[in-house]
């Protein structure tokens, strides 16, 4: 796979073995994708088939068992936690399905969090940070309110701000409308989308058709292998007919 000047991730042959007791899980084998800067990518397949595993390695909270990961042309795959984790602070954005944000911090203070590990910037630069934030995802009237007084819709809302707010080289987003309703999930999307249409690039794990087919590119994913979109959905339906097992499982 030949890398373009406007690759922003690559991934060459990567592969995920879980070992637990005396079996072996292949959760990814032999995966190969180009993230170009703009895209906006849904990652899609059956559950158990490797959507979050492969977004784990791609948010460097998880590393592969073999294969490499360029990012911004630097390959990152063996880079220690405390790298790992600088890198991830300053060029990835991770939007969680259980919007993770913390109950006892109002809005403005969970948005605000992933820049106090920004010893660089000042108190105002974060202040105009987190309002710029808040203000793209439309929760700028809500800065004092705590989680709890938000809908699901506002918090996964305040869930992306958080995201965006270090200014991230991507944004990666694992099931974002799986806690929400439909009009919500459709919501969370079209900001998603709003945001893809003002230039950033997105990564989105999503098991619904429907929000999948707003992206602008896909990638199917089966038994940890990238399959084109029909053989995903011939094998979708074979799995649901079949009482056989999805996941290769062998012995040490």
């Amino acid at each position: 796979m030949t890398q373009t000047n406007d690759s922003l991730i690559r991934l060459e042959d990567v592969r995920k073995v879980f070992y637990a007791d005396d079996v072996e899980t292949h959760a990814l084998s032999g995966i190969f994708v180009e993230i170009r800067r703009g895209d906006f990518i849904s990652i899609e397949g059956p559950s158990g088939c490797g959507k979050s595993t492969l977004l784990g390695i791609l948010a460097l909270l998880d590393k592969p068992t073999a294969g490499r990961y360029w990012l911004n042309g630097e390959s990152v795959e063996q880079f220690d936690h405390t790298r790992r984790a600088q890198i991830r602070n300053r060029q990835i954005g991770f939007v969680f399905q259980s919007f993770n944000l913390i109950g006892h911090l109002t809005v403005f203070e969970n948005v605000e969090l992933p820049l106090t590990f920004r010893e660089q910037l000042s108190r105002h630069e974060r202040r105009e940070r987190v309002i710029e934030a808040l203000e793209r995802v439309n929760m700028g009237h809500r800065p004092g309110h705590y989680p709890s007084q938000l809908s699901g819709g506002q918090q996964q809302r305040v869930a992306v701000a958080r995201a965006l707010v270090t200014r991230p080289s991507i944004l990666l987003a694992d099931e974002p409308t799986g806690n929400l309703d439909s009009k919500n999930g459709q919501s969370v999307i079209e900001l998603l989308s709003a945001l893809h249409a003002g230039g950033a690039t997105i990564c989105m794990v999503t098991h619904d058709p429907r929000y999948a087919g707003c992206a602008q590119r896909k990638i199917c994913l089966f038994d940890g292998r990238i399959v084109d979109e029909e053989t995903l959905q011939r094998l979708g339906e074979a799995a649901v007919n079949s009482s056989a097992p999805r996941r290769t499982v062998a012995p040490l």
